[in-house]
């Protein structure tokens, strides 16, 4: 058998075939057709270029079906006058966000969306990481108040709703006990004022997430080197201050994943509101969010105009596409 630079000559039998010798070029028809790598070996030489894509297509096609082809749809419906239930649909041009900036009712529904966001952001940033600084030693038991923590996580919107509505109704528990400690005569108006509803909306979701943000910091302290602390309480620097300087840089990367998904969650909260402030939204409507009025105004089948709601919800979209963006500058910032 005489060897060569590119190729060798393999018996097999009936037949003669020219193997390519390890680092030789490609043939011209392996050049053209799409598949593995130059140099890939083993089930890579067998594998189609297509494999891959049959394999994500379900989570392509779901993609597909229920997030990109919705997100096109509203947009068109949002420049027309389409009803919720479907019928004939003009085409209306700007007009739905022209009454959208002169309508008072979506600039309230704005000012609670954002206030609850302005509120809910910064809290939720910091009080979960102050838990997980809490349970993240293994001290014994610890596992029981780790999991404590998280139960409300586990528990659903609406039977957690009901049981806030339980424990502030004004016969309920909170109040009842405050009227035996003598320190109120009369019952605090949790769920009829729109000051307190709102408030109690925004504590109802900061229980409700804490234990989840708190599994996302539990793992970003595991990253922190624990050297830094020894070194830091070598230097006499005590711990609220090896908080500040060691473990909130260790874990910033966190902190703006959780202030992100947060602000997203704080723009799109509904269950509270209704659970809390019962179907109107509150007394005359007064603590609605932006998917509470996007609900009344564009899916009502009476009244609603699928066409406005879909540019209520346009304008959803932008605020909370705008708050995305700018979490991602300020962490780019921080990376600088």
């Amino acid at each position: 058998m005489v060897a060569t630079e590119t190729a060798e000559t393999v018996s097999v039998p009936g037949a003669q075939r020219t193997a390519a010798a390890p680092g030789a070029a490609p043939s011209r028809l392996r050049r053209l057709l799409p598949g593995p790598a130059p140099g890939a070996n083993g089930a890579a030489l067998y594998r189609r270029w297509w494999l891959p894509w049959l394999w994500t297509a379900p989570a392509i096609g779901c993609a597909v079906v229920f997030g990109v082809f919705p997100f096109f749809n509203t947009v068109l419906l949002s420049f027309t006058n389409a009803k919720p239930l479907g019928g004939a649909a003009s085409f209306v041009g700007l007009d739905n966000y022209t009454r959208m900036l002169g309508d008072s009712d979506f600039w309230l529904a704005t000012r609670n969306s954002v206030l609850y966001a302005v509120i809910v952001v910064p809290l939720m940033v910091l009080l979960p990481l102050l838990l997980a600084v809490l349970v993240e030693k293994n001290l014994p038991g610890i596992g029981f108040f780790r999991s404590a923590f998280y139960t409300p996580v586990l528990a659903s919107s609406v039977v957690v709703g009901l049981s806030w509505q339980w424990l502030l109704a004004d016969d309920g528990l909170v109040n009842t006990w405050l009227q035996k400690a003598h320190l109120i005569r009369s019952a605090i108006p949790f769920l009829s004022d729109s000051w307190l509803i709102l408030l109690c909306a925004m504590g109802l979701t900061l229980w409700k997430g804490l234990g989840w943000y708190m599994v996302f910091y539990l793992a970003a302290l595991g990253n922190v080197p624990r050297e830094l602390h020894e070194a830091a309480a070598m230097d006499g620097a005590g711990a609220v201050r090896r908080f500040w300087h060691i473990t909130v840089p260790g874990v910033r990367q966190a902190m703006m994943l959780v202030g992100t998904l947060t602000g997203i969650g704080s723009l799109r909260v509904f269950t509270e509101i209704y659970m809390l402030g019962g179907s109107t939204g509150g007394p005359g409507g007064a603590d609605r969010t932006l998917p509470f009025y996007i609900r009344d105004v564009g899916l009502d089948p009476l009244t609603g105009n699928a066409g406005y709601g879909s540019a209520v919800s346009v304008a959803l979209f932008v605020l909370t596409l705008g708050l995305t963006l700018l979490a991602q500058r300020l962490t780019k910032e921080d990376e600088a």
